[in-house]
């Protein structure tokens, strides 16, 4: 991670201090590999194989694990860097991919979400695979773009622009999965006129679980990325990083990562069945 430092901090504490954050993080990215790296290459075969409704269904989620092992390589990059200099590049380089391919997919799954509950004629009309396509696409060369932009600030060392980019992103982020959660939370108050009670009641238990789903979603994407945010907003604001800081945020990071993966696991009957054995 970069850091910033003032010019009266000694040399020796500064090195000691960034050897302990070195093995930490390395620690964190091994963690982030080890289990990762199983858990969505199962979630791909699981998809893949047709378990639960097929690929077409559940595309973005297939596309959200293809983009986990991408991060699970950046994870093995980063700690291969340690001791292999010439990877650092591919490192600055799949930093993009970290920070822009996982929250953009996850948006894309809350907007689906979202769609099915407050507009469902719009839904069905974008549902087939073709549409999945093009998103998923879309959503694929913006995250190159953003892992050039982000090789390109951190090799030119420009930390501002770096910082001032991914803040900006993250906070927009956030902003869409609230904006999912308070309208599916407001269509889940309201019935449609002349239902049946058992309709109703199947509707509301639908809207519900899409409810609940959003909600986990919005509360691991603050997790994930508002201690970077706040994070990058301090660097902006007082020009200093504290290597505890970004370990925090980091560990943040990793840790909530693991919450798609269980819920998809969850819904697909697969977690009891580990739990049970």
């Amino acid at each position: 991670m970069n850091n910033l430092t003032t010019p009266e901090t000694s040399t020796n504490s500064t090195t000691q201090s960034f050897g302990i954050m070195d093995c930490l993080e390395v620690c964190v990215y091994s963690i982030n590999l080890i289990f990762s790296l199983p858990t969505h290459s199962y979630i791909i075969w699981l998809i893949i194989t047709g378990t639960l409704s097929g690929v077409a269904s559940e595309f973005f989620i297939l596309n959200l694990s293809v983009c986990e092992l991408g991060i699970c390589l950046n994870s093995l990059v980063f700690i291969l860097s340690r001791w292999i200099s010439s990877l650092e590049i591919l490192d600055l380089f799949l930093i993009g991919l970290t920070f822009t391919g996982r929250p953009l997919f996850q948006c894309l799954m809350c907007a689906e979400r979202y769609l099915a509950v407050v507009h469902p004629v719009t839904f069905l009309k974008y549902k087939p695979l073709r549409y999945r396509v093009i998103c998923c696409t879309a959503i694929w060369f913006i995250s190159l773009g953003s892992c050039l932009v982000c090789m390109y600030n951190l090799v030119s060392k420009n930390l501002n622009a770096h910082v001032w980019f991914l803040t900006l992103q993250h906070t927009l982020v956030i902003s869409i999965q609230l904006f999912c959660l308070v309208a599916v939370l407001r269509a889940l108050k309201q019935s449609g006129p002349g239902e049946r009670r058992r309709e109703r009641e199947e509707e509301n238990h639908m809207k519900r679980r899409a409810f609940y789903l959003i909600l986990i979603t919005t509360v691991n994407m603050i997790i994930l990325y508002v201690p970077f945010a706040i994070t990058g907003i301090s660097v902006i604001l007082i020009t200093l990083s504290n290597p505890t800081v970004w370990f925090t945020a980091l560990t943040c990071f990793i840790l909530a990562g693991f919450v798609q993966p269980v819920l998809y696991l969850h819904r697909a009957g697969k977690l009891s069945r580990f739990c049970s054995s």
